[in-house]
């Protein structure tokens, strides 16, 4: 008799944007942290985003959390991040739903009131502020990575949408920041696929024309997103609001605004002069959902100014499940996956 291979999933989303966070079923990996496991997953295991980003487990516009054990002991728990373009090395909206779903699944104790702990992604230590009321988890927030301004207004000619004009942020990945209103869009849900045959263009002129190295990390791959911005519009002292959507390269208009689109966004407007450390930017998806980016700080990098910033959101767990891996079923591929499954549980 066959071992039948099974997968735990936790399914959480926060602003729309559904990550599956894997709570058992993998093997350790190897590396000696949390940037190691995740490298190692990217290089020698990559079936595992594949089979729970395709057909028949998921869908491209889900995200994938594996848990796995931190490298820092100060850390609850370590996570990687799986999306449809790769392996970011952090996102805000990931991470809201990882702490989340470490707290409903008791591996960190809910305690009422406001509560922080540290959880450890590829791109190194995030503090994590928990609001939890009557046992509920009613808010997340999350230290954003430190971003700030690469290019400002360039241009770059398009098939069918001529000369576009962008900004370029790094906030965890590098973004093409576009306005919307410049292109026709009202950032409405019915133009949802117009929005991504429109970013798919953008981002493959960008990425045909040339590519961006970060001022510490180098190299980081080709651009993955793009930003569509709304006016922004002061709602209260030192609170500003904006409709937006976040595209990711290939084909997927993200569910929520992201908290790296979010904190990209951040990054431009303090470049720009438009906003004060202490301010705050709440971004309006398609969905009508939003997260509020705070910009924190500045310090300087070089050439840059480093906007530090922290982002909040609400997570929502959808369901409990085993995902059960039939290698013989003809839609599973298990290449690249059948080594790295096993009966194992971090927790």
């Amino acid at each position: 008799m066959k071992q039948e291979l099974t997968i735990q999933l936790l399914d959480t989303h926060a602003g729309g944007d559904v990550s599956r966070i894997v709570t058992g079923g993998i093997i350790p990996l190897p590396g000696d942290s949390v940037r190691a496991q995740m490298e190692y997953l990217r290089d020698q295991a990559d079936g595992l985003r594949k089979l729970l980003l395709e057909e028949p487990y998921g869908i491209p516009e889900m995200s994938v959390d594996l848990l796995v054990p931190p490298s820092d002991p100060s850390a609850a728990v370590g996570y990687i991040i799986m999306e449809v373009m790769g392996y970011p090395i952090y996102s805000g909206s990931n991470t809201i739903c990882t702490a989340t779903a470490v707290l409903e699944a008791g591996i960190v104790p809910k305690k009422e009131g406001r509560q922080s702990f540290l959880l450890e992604s590829p791109a190194g230590l995030v503090r994590i502020e928990a609001l939890v009321e009557n046992g509920v988890v009613e808010a997340i927030t999350c230290e954003g990575l430190p971003s700030y301004i690469h290019t400002h207004q360039a241009s770059i000619d398009v098939p069918s949408l001529g000369t576009v004009t962008y900004s370029v942020a790094y906030s965890g990945g590098f973004y093409a920041l576009v306005d919307a209103k410049s292109l026709g869009f009202d950032l409405t849900l019915d133009e949802e696929r117009e929005l991504a045959v429109a970013a798919h263009a953008i981002v493959e002129a960008i990425q045909a024309e040339r590519g961006f190295s970060h001022y510490t990390l180098g190299d980081v791959g080709p651009l993955p997103f793009l930003h569509f911005m709304g006016p922004v519009h002061q709602v209260a002292e030192g609170y500003y609001r904006s409709r937006s959507a976040t595209y990711v390269h290939p084909g997927v208009i993200c569910r929520s605004t992201t908290g790296t689109g979010t904190s990209a966004r951040l990054a431009l407007m303090n470049y720009e002069g438009l906003i004060r450390p202490g301010d705050k930017l709440e971004t309006i998806s398609l969905r009508e959902t939003g997260f509020i980016g705070e910009f924190s700080g500045i310090e300087q990098a070089g050439e840059y100014q480093v906007v530090e910033n922290n982002i909040t959101g609400k997570g929502y767990v959808l369901a409990r499940s085993d995902i059960v891996v039939n290698c013989d079923d003809s839609l599973v591929d298990c290449d690249g996956l059948r080594h790295v499954l096993g009966n194992y549980s971090l927790f």
